[in-house]
């Protein structure tokens, strides 16, 4: 909806289609801590730290990725987050979490 009144600012027309970034990627800034949690994970062995699960099965359906529930948790704990189904809620509503 376009404002008539040029006493106002406009925001952008939800029409353009290039109003989003491209990727989920470019909404966190680059000192946003998710990114340190996303490269601290990354660099940890994860069978020498006693993931049990780290490798994958040949059969059934495929686990998750420990790294990736390991960098939920301490998304979790770093933002008050205990609940696993608020974390759930996060992925699916906050843009850092997914």
């Amino acid at each position: 909806m376009d404002n008539q009144n040029d006493s106002y600012v406009d925001g952008l027309s939800r029409r353009q289609t290039f109003l989003l970034p491209k990727t989920i990627e470019e909404y966190a800034e680059p000192d946003n801590p998710v990114r340190f949690i996303d490269a601290y994970v990354n660099s940890l062995d994860m069978e020498k730290l006693g993931f049990t699960h780290s490798t994958p099965k040949d059969l059934g359906r495929p686990s998750y990725n420990p790294k990736d529930l390991c960098k939920l948790y301490l998304y979790g704990g770093l933002n008050h987050i205990r609940s696993s189904r608020k974390l759930e809620r996060e992925c699916k509503t906050n843009i850092e979490a997914m």
